[in-house]
């Protein structure tokens, strides 16, 4: 299906009952010329590498990386285990990346680099990802930022985008409205044009994802309605080339 529809890369999310398939799942991928660009890492948050390996989501996940000797991004989210007692931010913040930091390492060790995926809350704010990925400068630690859960930041965008932009990994696409529902079609919502404008104009030259994240439609379906309302969107910027081509590539 991915193959049919062009989308050459996948960042690979998945439940507890996909563990015994991971396998499976890569060869099929390496079948199809499509990358395993990156995977979620599920699982708790870590006082120490001991609790890293004694929690069965991220020793699965951990497993599957070093068995296929996989060099690639790592995706995880983070609401802000740990700082639940604290009211200073610096302190908040210092919790946050100790915690992310043990992860980190086991990751980097394997070659990998650990990405902060944006799931709302407070751990999600850019600012938090921003002062945690800062902290951790000397280790592969970057961020994913995704739209669709960053209905409550469009205010303080494009001023909250920059300083992301030397720690930004990928950016995920969703349509977007204020106010409104969190997963629609790319292309109709109010701020789609917008954002992909503004992406253009911060320099951003990282990939750009899409997301089949609705549960009541096939998964074909709702990834075309995705690459066509890019489309869409790339007609509307009319006569601007230098930014469908961006865009374009940075899909691909």
């Amino acid at each position: 299906m991915l193959q049919g529809l062009g989308i050459r890369a996948l960042a690979y999310d998945w439940r507890d009952e996909h563990i015994p398939f991971f396998d499976r799942e890569l060869r099929e991928l390496k079948a199809h010329d499509i990358r395993m660009s990156a995977i979620y890492l599920l699982g708790g948050w870590p006082l120490n590498e001991r609790d890293v390996w004694d929690d069965p989501q991220r020793k699965a996940g951990l497993e599957f990386l070093k068995r296929n000797a996989l060099q690639i991004e790592v995706w995880v989210t983070y609401s802000g285990e740990g700082t639940e007692d604290l009211t200073d931010d610096q302190a908040k913040y210092d919790a946050a990346a100790s915690r992310i930091g043990v992860l980190a390492d086991l990751i980097n060790d394997l070659g990998c680099r650990l990405g902060i995926y944006n799931h709302g809350g407070w751990g999600g704010k850019p600012q938090t990802m921003l002062e945690i990925v800062r902290r951790l400068e000397a280790k592969k630690v970057g961020i994913v930022y995704n739209f669709h859960h960053g209905h409550e930041h469009l205010d303080e965008m494009p001023a909250a985008f920059a300083p992301m932009l030397p720690y930004l990994m990928c950016v995920n696409l969703n349509g977007t409205t204020r106010g409104g529902p969190k997963i629609i079609p790319l292309g109709r919502g109010e701020e789609d044009l917008g954002i992909l404008r503004m992406l253009k104009e911060s320099g951003y030259e990282g990939p750009i994802g899409i997301l089949d994240h609705r549960m009541d439609v096939d998964a074909e379906l709702s990834l075309r309605e995705n690459l066509a309302g890019l489309q869409t969107l790339l007609g509307k910027i009319g006569d601007d080339a230098a930014l469908a081509t961006y865009a374009e590539d940075a899909l691909n």
